[in-house]
């Protein structure tokens, strides 16, 4: 169990939290939310006692082990992988570089015969003995290939090292685990696996998720940060919209009647008042006035975009061509004789663990990279916007958003160009900010205000979701549900890929296509390679937790 007790934090003169009292219990798995800048990370820190409160305190049940998902994706590039996980658990870490300093010394003495004697009952009492077996099975489950279990944390790529993070912070069973965007930068199978695994796990879970299946499928309770307060709601996310949303209607009406009441009152007192006959009623009525007080209903600090892809023209019945393309970067051949056609009502999410596959292909068919072999046809009457995994290139330069949005806009006025940088939450002066200054969630907002303004009727997302807030994510899915075009796109957010595609292709490790007409979920459920990958990931998932 842990316990925040009036925990307030100020940052100058702004409380980012105000008497906060909560308590999160064994067995369950709890996600905090809330919106950008209301404190999610922040809250966890708390938590973590890696930043102190202005007053108030955090408590943990004595004796329990703490694990968090750190966020430095270079701190441990000296050590191996098995060891970076092994250091999840600190403890038996230092036990097992203890024991193999005093079994290297030449001369081995009677006192550290008895100190290694010691260290081996500690070491055996906390699983020792299978440590690497246990952290094995979380790299596998997360998609870290056996190969790679005793290399350096150096040779990683970065996807891998979000990985081995992951594995540490899972690592020994910790009594309380607290995972601050853990979905981040993982693919879908490992994102599943990780499902699977906090399902199971026995006991306290905090953590801070955009991904909304992600929430609905682990947590037990939500906990909502706004304004400086954290309400605990019993349930997942959908539960808490529908029972949040509720409360607020129920306090709406039941202001509404008071405010009915109230009226009806003042009307009496004003119209009797000076009536002899009437001045006791009056009288009694003024006091009923008095005792009436409205629910101070504060709207939430959560804003949310509009996003609306309009395309200008109707797409024709020949849209995409696709004839045996093949690419090869870096000596891994990504795509091997890839042909598909796209129909004028396809919705396709490009899915599967090779990352450098999706992006290759979603470059080819934007002519950003030529393919080794084959080639591609767009139809004459579409156009394409596309959305980068890597934009850094879009923003290296000296223009104002509204600057930079004008040279995408067909109509070159400042306030039609302001009223889509209104919608992606661009208000007022933000129009002038620069945008190689710009944070990543509103780099991915300008970029979605591009694709907007574009009118296009072909539309090409590589992982929008990134760097999006909970508000974001849920606007973007809704836009891209609602578009009447073609999309094709790579997202790590389930349900974004579960309620936009209607068809779905895999591109395995060898290069090779899936294609099947289907939703996400139906695809899992009866592909057999997919099906295959769900089993692999459940299993492992037990048998960690047996």
């Amino acid at each position: 169990m842990i316990q925040a007790n009036n925990v307030t934090l100020r940052v100058g003169k702004k409380a980012l939290f105000e008497d906060v009292n909560i308590k999160f219990t064994e067995g369950n798995c709890y996600g905090l939310i809330g919106a950008n800048g209301a404190g999610k990370s922040t809250f966890l820190k708390i938590l973590s006692g890696t930043l102190e409160t202005t007053s108030g305190d955090v408590t943990l049940t004595p004796g329990q082990r703490l694990s968090v998902l750190e966020q430095d994706h270079f701190k441990y590039d000296v050590y191996p992988v098995m060891d970076t996980v092994i250091m999840g658990n600190e403890r038996l870490y230092q036990i097992m570089k203890e024991k193999d300093a005093i079994y290297a010394k030449e001369d081995f003495t009677d006192e550290d015969g008895i100190r290694a004697s010691e260290l081996e009952a500690e070491f055996a009492e906390m699983d020792g003995w299978d440590a690497e077996t246990n952290a094995a099975m979380l790299l596998n489950g997360l998609g870290i290939e056996t190969d790679l279990h005793y290399s350096q944390m150096s040779d990683l790529n970065g996807n891998e090292k979000v990985k081995v993070l992951l594995a540490k912070a899972l690592f020994g069973n910790p009594d309380i685990l607290l995972l601050d965007e853990p979905t981040n930068h993982l693919d879908l199978d490992a994102i599943a696996w990780l499902e699977e695994f906090l399902i199971g796990f026995d006991n306290t879970v905090i953590v801070v998720s955009h991904d909304r299946y992600f929430l609905n499928k682990v947590c037990t309770h939500i906990a909502d940060i706004d304004y400086g307060k954290i309400q605990l709601y019993a349930g997942n996310y959908d539960f808490w919209y529908e029972s949040s949303q509720l409360i607020i209607k129920q306090r709406k009406e039941a202001n509404k009647k008071k405010e009915e009441q109230i009226k009806e009152l003042q009307e009496f007192i004003s119209r009797f008042s000076a009536n002899a006959s009437k001045s006791k009623q009056a009288t009694s009525r003024k006091r009923a006035l008095e005792k009436i007080e409205l629910d101070d209903i504060r709207p939430s600090s959560r804003k949310y975009p509009y996003i609306d892809f309009r395309p200008e023209r109707e797409i024709g019945n020949e849209v995409l061509t696709v004839e045996g393309i093949s690419k090869t970067i870096g000596g891994e051949k990504v795509l091997d004789n890839i042909s598909f056609i796209v129909g004028h009502d396809d919705k396709i999410a490009l899915v599967g663990g090779n990352e450098l596959a999706k992006t290759t292909l979603l470059q080819i068919l934007m002519g950003e990279m030529e393919p080794d072999e084959g080639n591609y046809k767009w139809g004459v009457t579409t156009s394409q916007a596309y959305f980068p995994k890597d934009s850094t290139a879009e923003f290296d330069n000296d223009y104002s958003i509204t600057d930079w949005l004008m040279g995408y806009s067909s109509v070159k006025d400042v306030t039609y160009v302001r009223g889509f940088l209104g919608r992606m939450l661009f208000a007022g002066e933000d129009g002038v900010k620069k945008v190689k200054v710009l944070s990543g969630g509103e780099k991915v907002r300008c970029l979605l205000s591009k694709m907007m303004i574009s009118g296009a009727n072909c539309l090409l997302f590589d992982e929008p979701t990134n760097h999006l807030d909970m508000e974001s994510i849920t606007a973007l899915n809704e836009g891209m549900k609602k578009f009447k075009g073609v999309e094709i796109f790579s997202c790590h957010d389930h349900q974004v890929v579960q309620t936009t595609a209607n068809r779905i292709m895999e591109i395995l490790p060898d290069g090779s296509l899936i294609d099947k007409i289907t939703t996400y979920d139906e695809y899992l459920e009866n592909d057999e390679m997919a099906r295959k990958r769900t089993v692999y990931t459940s299993t492992a998932s037990q048998e960690e937790d047996d």
